[in-house]
């Protein structure tokens, strides 16, 4: 059994006592490597009694020796000062475990991991700290558990943990979570760096830090250290209670031979979190969606005849529809339209009732405001409803507080068997393990924003790490600045279990297009998913399995490119169907066109991906009759 963060908790004591200090204030190292032998994460106590850490990946230093710590409100630095320790009593060796969530990017998770548990007391007080390290094939982890004694009596104003790196490396940072994805050498890294930050190395290895299992601690961001070279350091968003757990999140070190591996590992931060707390998850639907942008009852109507044309499985009615999101006079128990955006008329009853009959589900949007004032009222009114989901709007995010309430927001929806979607500077950190109800969140700058091919060539391998974004792809708004081919293969490249499609449009601009085949065709969760070609910001390709189907989706940028893809992951011996859907115009005169094209293939073949510049490829494979 996997040791839980109550059961850290339960430990801490035990293992103190267990760990009887010997007295030397001579370097100890303490090593702990991963199943394959590829990630050795190497913890030292210096002399001054103080911890740091170093991970190495097939023999190579990826973050040189790092500091560990926190400091306390009533001065207690735990960083040094620590009396030896003997961890060979603590370490757990979980090498055979799998479990299977409910959807995901995969049918089958493998989690196992090597672990270490580091317990020690300051010499000179009653402070003590549990320092649990785990090594997986993907990378390392690390998490603080603060004794009981000490978290009673303060709190962390610092967290002091630092990465340090190799050299000045090209990374990919952001400064607000719906940020621009633009590349700057470490050295220039400023404060307020999301997270994960995907670091490329000059010694070829790839690697992403960041944090998993928020859940009632403070946001960490990273933060240049002054006077120390490509050092990062966790900088937290506001000071932390320690009296409710004492156990910080997990901070990880995730490394692979390139950028497709890395993207590849992305179960690696759901490892980190608690098995679900959801017993009967089969109320809980993936789907498409399709936004109704009028809020009147006509459009509601349109939207569900065209989900089912379209195969789309929910609609959704954004702000707007109980009045205006900001105005505390609005109230979401009632349907008062905002005049500003819809003259009406809107009968949502109406519209949920011919929705579900036509098997379509209703999703309505709620402003933070209200989930702040009511969210105990709408839960079981919107039940009672037949709304089966809600988009949690501009929620707070970052201190201790507003990750705790943002928790139990989730929480509560889960137990009210509500699916949901955060918006908007809000990222998962794994938690939809915990709660599979959240289907999708923002942190991200999607399709809203308009953004360029390159940020969109970067998001596979820098915001998708930390789980699924609500890109909204687009289609007709003359805004997209991409080929058409590009936003269509989107709908695969930007994984999402709540995929909203056609943002900007309304039913009424669709007139058949056959290339809107793929994504009516398309699910939105997979049994398996492949990497087949990644340069972050340049292009990348992707292919995902659903059953016996696979749907390969292909972008690139600034360029034209021809990228081959080969077809290897294709059951041996069978034939498929291959759908092709391409640029029509390849030197890039037309980014509206979409070439549609079939043939047979095997798993011997390789397509070709001729794509222009800011261009994109798709193709949809099923077992031929």
């Amino acid at each position: 059994m996997r040791q839980t963060t109550s059961g850290v908790r339960r430990s801490a004591c035990a293992v103190l006592l267990l760990l009887a200090a010997t007295a030397t204030a001579a370097t100890q190292s303490f090593p702990l490597t991963s199943p394959d032998g590829n990630v050795r994460a190497t913890v030292v106590q210096g002399e001054d009694g103080g911890f740091s850490y170093r991970v190495d990946y097939k023999g190579m230093p990826v973050i040189l020796p790092s500091r560990l710590g926190l400091a306390l409100s009533d001065g207690t630095d735990l960083s040094r000062g620590f009396a030896a320790v003997r961890p060979e009593d603590v370490l757990r060796d979980e090498t055979n475990l799998v479990w299977h969530p409910p959807f995901g990017e995969r049918a089958t998770v493998s989690d196992q991991f090597r672990q270490m548990v580091l317990g020690v007391e300051q010499t000179a007080s009653d402070a003590g700290i549990l320092f649990v390290f785990r090594a997986y094939n993907a990378g390392i982890a690390f998490r603080y558990a603060v004794s009981a004694p000490l978290r009673l009596r303060a709190s962390v104003t610092n967290e002091l943990t630092e990465f340090v790196f190799t050299g000045d490396h090209r990374a990919w940072p952001v400064y607000a979570a719906q940020g621009e994805y633009k590349p700057e050498a470490l050295s220039a890294v400023k404060k307020g760096a999301e997270r994960p930050l995907t670091v490329e190395t000059a010694e070829g290895p790839v690697a992403a830090i960041g944090e998993a299992a928020l859940v009632d601690f403070a946001r960490m961001k990273f933060a240049p250290v002054p006077g120390k070279a490509y050092t990062l350091k966790a900088d937290l968003d506001s000071p932390v209670s320690l009296e409710k757990s004492g156990v910080s999140p997990w901070r990880y070190v995730r490394v692979a031979d390139n950028a497709c591996r890395l993207l590849e590992n992305n179960d690696f931060i759901l490892n980190l979190n608690e098995p679900s707390r959801i017993a009967d998850t089969s109320w809980i639907k993936p789907g498409k969606v399709i936004r109704e942008t009028s809020l009147t009852t006509k459009g509601g109507m349109a939207c569900v005849d065209f989900a089912k044309t379209m195969n789309l499985q929910y609609i959704e009615f954004d702000a707007g529809w109980y009045g205006h999101e900001y105005d505390d006079a609005s109230d979401a128990r009632t349907v008062t339209l905002d005049p500003k955006r819809s003259k009406g008329p809107l009968d949502l009853p109406e519209v949920i009732r011919y929705a579900k009959t036509n098997g379509v589900g209703v999703i309505v949007y709620v402003n933070r405001r209200e989930l702040e004032r009511r969210l105990d009222d709408l839960l079981p009114l919107y039940t009672s409803w037949g709304i089966v989901g809600m988009k949690y709007g501009f929620v707070n995010v970052g201190s201790q507080k507003w990750t705790t309430w943002l928790s139990d927001a989730i929480r509560k929806a889960g137990e009210a068997r509500m699916m949901i979607d955060i918006h908007d500077e809000y990222r998962l950190t794994g938690n939809q393990r915990t709660w599979p109800n959240v289907m999708t969140v923002e942190g991200i700058r999607g399709n809203e924003e308009m953004p360029a091919a390159p940020h969109n060539c970067a998001l596979p391998f820098t915001r998708y790490l930390c789980g699924p974004g609500d890109y909204t792809p687009c289609w007709y708004n003359g805004r997209v600045k991409n080929t058409r081919a590009h936003q269509l293969a989107l709908g695969v490249v930007t994984y999402s279990p709540w995929q909203f499609l056609f943002w900007y449009d309304n039913p009424g601009m669709y007139k058949g297009e056959p290339e809107l085949d793929f994504w009516r065709q398309m699910p939105t969760v997979w049994d398996d998913t492949r990497a087949l070609h990644g340069r972050i910001g340049a292009y990348a390709s992707i292919a995902r399995r659903s059953g016996d189907a696979w749907f390969i989706g292909t972008i690139n940028a600034l360029e034209r490119r021809t990228l081959e893809i080969p077809l290897s992951f294709l059951t041996p011996g069978k034939t498929y169907t291959a759908a092709l859907y391409s640029d029509g115009a390849p030197d890039g005169s037309d980014r509206t066109r979409v070439a549609c094209a079939t043939r047979r293939v095997t798993a011997a073949d390789t397509l070709t991906a001729d794509m222009a510049a800011n261009g994109g490829h798709a193709v949809h494979l099923v077992p031929a009759p």
